[in-house]
């Protein structure tokens, strides 16, 4: 018990941490520890998931419903979730029964790691390392996000995607690749355009023949 409460006070001490180091609005540790619902979220669900890992009946769905309501944020109890994870503002945030988070992961708010349907089993997201998924994003069913993948906000990936990678857009996709870590922020006014992109190519094409039959 006592190697438990210690691992627990380890995991808080790390999530307060990441909030410093991702949130520059942060200013001081009574601010963090009283202000911040994400944080709060986020402990509530680590005693939620050691109960449900004790098979403990009832009580973990509480203590999620019971955080949804002072939050906004659902964490299901069965969800598993690494270490410096990271929810900014956190309003509307859902995360699923068989979500499964890595390392180092930010997301925002309104963002949906759910499912796609009434089917048993793995039926849930599972995100990779370092992945950051912007406001409003919506990561649906049992695909793979990998590591360092950026998620452009109002996006909705319904698809596995490669890591390394960044992707925007209903449906997600991918807009940029690398072979080299992805940049640690998220810059939404630096994003491609893939629908932009594939418009200029259309009006070039459209000017091309226009020229061709004038001459």
């Amino acid at each position: 018990m006592i190697s438990t409460l210690k691992r627990g006070i380890t995991k808080v001490k790390e999530d307060i941490k990441v909030i410093y180091d991702k949130d520059p609005a942060a200013g001081n540790i009574l601010e963090v520890i009283f202000c911040y619902p994400g944080l709060h979220a986020l402990i509530a669900y680590r005693l939620a998931h050691k109960l449900q890992k004790w098979h403990l009946p009832i009580i973990p769905r509480m203590i999620s419903y019971l955080t949804r309501i002072i939050t906004g944020i659902e964490i299901h109890p069965a969800a598993i979730i690494g270490h410096r994870f990271f929810i900014d503002h956190g309003e509307g945030v859902v995360i699923g029964e068989t979500t499964e988070i890595g390392d180092d992961v930010l997301i925002y708010q309104q963002v949906t790691l759910g499912g796609t349907g009434n089917e048993h089993g793995k039926r849930h997201p599972t995100l990779g390392n370092n992945v950051i998924v912007g406001a409003g994003a919506k990561i649906l069913g049992n695909i793979t996000i990998g590591d360092n993948v950026r998620v452009g906000a109002g996006s909705v990936v319904i698809e596995s995607v490669p890591a390394d990678s960044t992707v925007v857009g209903v449906p997600g996709r991918i807009v940029s690749h690398t072979e080299n870590k992805a940049e640690d922020t998220l810059m939404h006014n630096k994003i491609p355009d893939p629908i932009m992109a594939e418009l200029d190519r259309l009006r070039f094409d459209v000017d091309s023949i226009i020229e061709k039959l004038q001459k």
